[in-house]
Order: structure tokens, then C-alpha cells, then sequence
């Protein structure tokens, strides 16, 4: 079994912990478009929501680049 590299983000934060936050941001956004459409908190639970995307595919993309570098070495 191969075990998995934590990635850490700003000291704290693995993917799985980004994942999960990222989901509950995104339950939580559906919830309030379903029950108030023209609510302020959207515009801004979006921007949250695309900033931890955001910072997923930087460490996914930082992770895919180590493993490439390493294979480049062999």
C-alpha cells in the first residue's frame, strides 16, 4: 500500500480538508439560492467556493509537478 502525501496549505489544510470544506460551502450555497435567490451571501459564499478551488488545483497541480520532476530524474 502506498502511502499518500499531505499537502499542506497555509500551515493547516490538506486536499481532503479543502474537499470537505469546499462541499459544505457548496451544500450550504444550494441551500440559500433554493430558499433566497437575491441574497447578498451567494455572490459571496461564490467567491469563497472558487478561492478554495482555486487553491485545490494549486496543490494538486504542485503535486503532479513533484511527481514529474522525480520521474524526470530517474
Amino acid at each position: 500500500m502506498r502511502a499518500q502525501r499531505v499537502w499542506k496549505v497555509n500551515g493547516a489544510a490538506s486536499i481532503g480538508q479543502l474537499q470537505s470544506r469546499l462541499d459544505d460551502l457548496n451544500k450550504r450555497l444550494s441551500q440559500l439560492e433554493n430558499q433566497h435567490p437575491a441574497s447578498w451571501k451567494i455572490d459571496e459564499l461564490k467567491s469563497n467556493a472558487l478561492s478554495l478551488s482555486r487553491e485545490i488545483d494549486d496543490i494538486r497541480c504542485a503535486e503532479a509537478t513533484a511527481a514529474l520532476g522525480e520521474l524526470l530524474r530517474k
